[in-house]
């Protein structure tokens, strides 16, 4: 028997390469809560410089998170949402504000 080798199933010396599906990262909702102290303006004022928000933009948010307790102002990847938390808290304390953002998984 000379010649080349042959597997059983007749495939000499093909590989086959599996691909490891990925995942699109877990994301997560960025929420601002409403307080009895810190004012609105300043809320608008978060919104625009960390969030990119609009004028506009931001007073809508300002006011459902007002009016209803909370509001997602973003979601984003795990490390992202968890800096403009940081950026937030870090802001309004400097600022003497007792504004909470938190985050939470989509």
């Amino acid at each position: 028997m000379a010649g080349r080798e042959d597997d059983a199933d007749g495939d000499a010396g093909v590989a086959t390469k599996t691909r490891a599906k990925t995942q699109r990262p877990r994301m997560y909702k960025v929420l601002l809560l409403n307080d009895d102290y810190t004012p609105m303006e300043f809320v608008v004022h978060i919104l625009e410089r960390f969030f990119g928000k609009s004028h506009a933009e931001a007073f809508d948010i300002m006011l459902t998170v007002h009016k209803k307790g909370l509001a997602v102002v973003g979601v984003y990847s795990f490390e992202v949402a968890e800096t403009k938390v940081t950026q937030v808290m870090d802001f309004a304390r400097r600022h003497q504000h007792p504004l909470q953002c938190t985050m939470e998984k989509e």
